[in-house]
């Protein structure tokens, strides 16, 4: 077998072209055997499935690389939840845009590592501009604000705990009880005391029990507030919050993972308020901002607050070396490798712009109070509050907690839909957590109506014979879209040989589709936009 080719360099692209040929068509061919938002039939009937489909996952002699691409991208596609479906609306798992997955594409092909300047000349200085860029429109009014790239709200959010250590010494920390769990973890991973949690039964914390626990407790102190939290959406009241850390002389996170991009939309930017008081802020744009993960930031007002991450590694940036001008990469980060993520949001800012943006968070908003208003129409569905951002929690009227844990289950070993789960005011809730701008109304009403129709099953009807894995693809979906003449040859088989390929030793693995039955929820609308 030939030296494979590689993706860099002038003869890169050329090399990648039909292999991406190959890896859409398997998308498109796994995403028609799903037929919905995940695979139907539960672990028992995905885990032996996706095996057998890429079995063995290192044989004596190699498949090639089309084989081996339309057999293990089709299996994943199949098996896959797929966050652009509308009914794949449990978590904060965004259906990234397609020129941000574009963008992406590149930086695996160019593969800068961001950790020495001589490998990455260019994607460090966009990262420069970027990380500054998104840290102004955080801190507007801040002389040098920055920021570092993470892999999402959990590593920034140890970042700032991090920062507050190194300035203060054993912080204690004080967060809600609506608090992304990561804040805990981080208290534990840097030998911090375990966090303060203050009371938040509205769903935010609450302030007469923060100002009595800042009052009582030993300094110095670091507050974590939430703008957008994992359960309901909602948004700490920052400015209040502020305020009493300014009284109480303690520092501010806040955790804006979720609810940070909403700064881009004049609509909504008033919730977040006061979010340029804290000391440290969280954004992660693999939620509300539609960037393949992973695609976080933590911003800081000024840019000496990030000096406590600077390391020295002789290898990678000599201090001659950084004295003669080499930028030092190795403060922008705990780890030492990594991936050039600003290439993809920096793409998503430019094609879009501020309107564009802004646009998609407002779409999304209003289709998550369109949700709302549809769930208090139904008498037999109960609605918990209007959205605050985009996450709506719901539950049918009058079942108990097992029937609704019940219901989210059954939808998706049926791979109806793929619902959340929360717990609030002392009841187990649905959650619905809209991240999908192409959305309609009539996807929302259809994903109510099986879970009506689904919660009618369990109470009044008779125990349903669960299928067997033979089975499972009578509950998928629709038919896949007929190929034209021009797309047939995505399956019909491999193609020949590369010029010193090794042919396939065994028939193709990846199973060609076939229609099913109409899935009881509608295709995900067409639109000229990508997505």
């Amino acid at each position: 077998m030939p030296t494979p080719p590689l993706a860099g360099g002038t003869a890169g692209p050329a090399a990648l072209r039909p292999l991406l040929d190959t890896v859409l068509a398997a998308l498109h061919d796994g995403a028609a055997l799903r037929g919905g938002p995940l695979p139907a039939g539960g672990p028992d009937t995905v885990t032996p499935r996706t095996r057998t489909a890429t079995h063995p996952l290192i044989p004596d002699h190699g498949t090639g690389p089309h084989h081996a691409l339309r057999a293990l991208v089709t299996a994943l596609a199949q098996g896959a939840a797929d966050p652009a479906h509308p009914h794949c609306a449990a978590h904060l798992h965004t259906p990234p845009l397609a020129l941000a997955a574009a963008a992406d594409l590149a930086a695996s092909a160019l593969n800068p590592s961001m950790d020495s300047w001589d490998q990455a000349p260019a994607a460090s200085a966009l990262e420069a501009d970027l990380t500054s860029a998104l840290a102004t429109e955080i801190y507007p009014h801040a002389p040098s604000p920055d920021a570092v790239i993470t892999t999402g709200g959990t590593e920034a959010n140890q970042l700032a705990l991090l920062l507050a250590r190194e300035r203060h010494g054993p912080v204690q920390t004080v967060c809600g009880a609506n608090a992304h769990h990561s804040i805990a973890r981080a208290a534990w991973l840097l030998g911090l005391p375990e966090p303060v949690v203050v009371p938040a039964p509205t769903g935010t914390l609450d302030l007469t029990a923060l100002d009595d626990a800042l009052t009582e407790l030993h300094r110095p102190l670091l507050v974590v507030a939430t703008a957008g939290t994992t359960d309901t959406g909602e948004i700490d009241p920052l400015d209040a919050i502020a305020d009493l850390c300014t009284t109480h002389d303690a520092e501010l996170h806040i955790d804006a993972a979720y609810g940070g991009p909403l700064l881009l939309s004049p609509t909504h930017r008033h919730l977040l308020h006061g979010l340029d008081r804290a000391h440290s802020v969280t954004l992660d744009l693999h939620k509300l901002g539609w960037q393949p993960a992973s695609a976080g930031l933590l911003a800081v007002p000024e840019h000496h607050h990030l000096a406590p991450l600077h390391h020295h590694a002789p290898y990678l940036n000599a201090d001659d070396d950084t004295e003669a001008g080499l930028p030092d990469l190795l403060g922008r980060s705990l780890r030492t490798t990594r991936r050039p993520d600003a290439l993809k949001i920096a793409v998503t800012l430019q094609a879009l712009g501020r309107t564009g943006l802004a646009d998609l968070v407002d779409r999304t908003i209003a289709t998550a109070h369109h949700l709302a208003d549809l769930i208090t129409k139904t008498p037999a569905l109960d609605l918990y509050d209007r959205p605050t951002i985009s996450t709506v929690l719901f539950r049918p009227t009058g079942a108990d907690d097992h029937t609704v844990a019940t219901v989210r289950r059954t939808l998706l070993q049926r791979g109806h839909a793929v619902l959340g789960r929360a717990h609030a005011e002392g009841r187990l809730w649905l959650k619905a957590t809209l991240l999908n701008p192409h959305t309609t109304p009539q996807d929302l009403q259809a994903l109510l109506d099986l879970v009506t129709g689904t919660t009618t099953d369990l109470l009044t009807g008779p125990p349903a014979e669960p299928l067997t894995g033979s089975q499972a693809h009578l509950r998928t979906g629709p038919p896949a879209d007929p190929l034209t003449g021009s797309q047939a040859h995505l399956r019909t088989g491999p193609p020949a040989p590369e010029a010193g390929e090794a042919a396939p030793e065994a028939p193709e693995t990846a199973p060609t589709p076939t229609p099913a039955p109409p899935h009881p929820t509608p295709h995900p609308t067409e639109s000229d936009t990508p997505r």
